[in-house]
């Protein structure tokens, strides 16, 4: 397969991990790095030997049809923008953006285009995801019933060298985190149709704890506690908690459950893990991993379906209309809880395809 020449806009600390996982995907040509701060990019180039340019030249370049955007969430839809506007296909890191309507924008941009929409994240790709769905489509669960979704913590502002954007429009547990859970459920139980929701703050300041902003003092201006119910076309009823304000918890990240039986799915952050299943009356055994991409952090994986769907003319998996779709899921969640009503979903994206069925994409490397 021709490898599809790569650019990346934004350097910062999710770079490294899209670089070291690009190494094994040879369709994947990353061709020149780019960011605003052009140290950055030039910490990155020097890193992985890799051209550091101007964004302006990464986006003339005509060896670069696939540009990687990897800037803050709150510059995606712009960023997103100028990389369709210059005649190349995008990939965004999640969220697509951080207002639907404004990332309605990239969608509509790129079909008028001809363009491809991609979007992270792409871990629902990972094998033990893939293993999990395939289980559900077999028909191991009966009718899938609902599910639950978890992820909560103290607040990122315990490690991150930078946490103020996690506090700030456009972050919170839900729009950091939700994209990982959301996407998986959809891959699992097809597109959300109407969700409700709550969404308390219960601190208007955090303290930093990491190094190099220890003590410092960051203002709260988005929910940091978000429980949601999601009502799958399907039929099936999720919750899904989202929290900077727990200090530990025993739930487990993803359970879908149906009439025949309940399935654990591993961590939707990471691509592999443990997947068991209990059928009804027995006991919980092994779900085999044979899927490819288990084995550790391929955050790429979404980018290289896209660059071989490119060459091999068939729709890619991470795509713009799911990432909408989720971003939709989320936001309404708040509004749902700001209404104290229930919101209805406008988009209804097809449930990607799993990955073995495409031919030629087993195993890029």
């Amino acid at each position: 397969m021709q490898p599809v020449g790569i650019g990346i806009i934004g350097c910062g600390n999710i770079s490294a991990a899209y670089l070291k996982a690009a190494k094994s995907f040879p369709v994947l040509d990353i061709r020149a790095l780019a960011d605003r701060d052009p140290a950055a990019a030039g910490r990155r180039a020097e890193e992985f030997g890799i051209p550091a340019v101007s964004v302006a030249d990464l986006l003339a370049d005509p060896a670069i049809e696939i540009v990687l955007n990897l800037t803050i969430p709150g510059a995606h839809v712009e960023v997103g923008l100028d990389i369709l506007r210059a005649g190349k296909h995008a990939y965004s890191e999640k969220p697509l953006g951080i207002d639907f309507a404004d990332a309605t924008r990239l969608v509509e941009e790129a079909r008028k285009r001809g363009l491809r929409l991609g979007s992270a994240p792409d871990t629902f790709l990972g094998g033990a995801h893939q293993a999990a769905r395939e289980f559900v489509d077999q028909g191991n669960l009966g009718q899938p019933v609902g599910g639950t979704a978890f992820f909560m913590c103290p607040g990122h502002e315990r490690w991150h060298p930078n946490p103020d954007f996690y506090y700030q429009r456009g972050g919170g547990p839900m729009l950091d985190m939700g994209p990982y859970y959301i996407t998986d459920l959809v891959n699992l139980l097809g597109p959300v149709a109407r969700v409700a929701g709550m969404a308390p703050q219960p601190r208007a300041t955090r303290t930093i704890t990491s190094e190099p902003k220890k003590g410092q003092t960051i203002d709260v201006e988005v929910p940091t506690h978000v429980v949601g119910m999601l009502e799958f076309h399907s039929g099936a009823v999720a919750s899904i908690t989202m929290s900077f304000d727990v200090a530990a918890h025993k739930h487990l990240p993803l359970e879908i459950y149906g009439t025949e039986g309940s399935l654990i799915v591993p961590d939707p952050n990471h691509f592999g893990g443990e997947v068991k299943f209990l059928k009804k009356g027995g006991e919980w055994t092994d779900v085999p991993v044979t899927r490819p991409y288990a084995d550790g952090n391929y955050r790429s994986l979404g980018l290289a379906d896209m660059a071989a769907a490119i060459r091999q003319d068939r729709p890619h998996r991470a795509s713009g209309d799911l990432a909408l779709h989720v971003l939709e899921v989320m936001e309404a969640v708040g509004k749902a809880a700001e209404s104290r009503r229930t919101i209805d979903i406008t988009t209804r994206p097809e449930r990607p395809q799993p990955l073995a069925e495409s031919a030629g994409l087993d195993r890029l490397a």
